[in-house]
């Protein structure tokens, strides 16, 4: 819960700390990947989230938002696939990592780009399902925690590895708060854009 707009949509507060969970090394996918979705995560409800990512330059602990800045390598996007059903709290006591850590639910890409091109331009992203852009981002001014503070606040009593993919959260716009609700389906293509990054495009594929 990182965007002030999806924080409303959600009719959740703001959060006083930015919320972390991870997802595991065999969630990640490549930028032009097929998402493979078995029948189990078909039938879950499944979502977009269109992110900001960024990756560690090398291992870190306790740092401070202003050190955190020399431990980023460069940012890209991402798409956060979510199986909403398991991040009901009737279904999972508010513990969202299942939700998020299955097999390919993570894809990133395609370019990582410098610390400085990203801060000079300011840089925001979209993502489209079908070609119908669902999700526009106001980074600048939506964004509830940067990422220097999401990455110092991780690192507290935690070493970060080098080579860490951090997804920073998503803006309004998710199929689960849509009027209706709009999910995934067999064959849909997911678009996340950015300039100077690229498109990540993946069509997902129920097994």
């Amino acid at each position: 819960m990182n965007y002030r707009s999806h924080a409303k949509e959600a009719k959740l507060p703001i959060p006083s700390h930015p919320p972390l969970w991870t997802k595991p090394a065999a969630s990640l996918a490549h930028p032009e990947e097929e998402i493979p979705v078995n029948d189990f995560c078909a039938k879950s409800l499944l979502d977009y989230e269109g992110e900001l990512v960024f990756v560690t330059s090398e291992e870190c602990r306790n740092v401070s938002p202003k050190e955190a800045r020399n431990y980023i390598l460069g940012y890209t996007v991402g798409n956060d696939l979510s199986c909403r059903m398991f991040q009901l709290p009737k279904n999972s006591g508010g513990q969202f990592f299942f939700a998020k850590a299955f097999d390919r639910f993570a894809p990133i890409g395609p370019t990582l780009i410098s610390p400085e091109l990203f801060e000079a331009h300011h840089f925001d992203f979209i993502t489209k399902v079908n070609g119908e852009v669902r999700q526009n981002s106001d980074l600048e001014n939506d964004m509830i925690f940067a990422p220097e503070r999401i990455l110092s606040h991780m690192s507290q009593g935690t070493t970060i590895p080098a080579g860490t993919a951090v997804m920073t959260g998503t803006p309004k716009g998710v199929g689960a708060f849509l009027r209706p609700k709009v999910f995934l389906k067999d064959g849909d293509v997911v678009e996340v854009k950015m300039k100077k990054v690229g498109t990540l495009r993946n069509k997902i594929h129920f097994e």
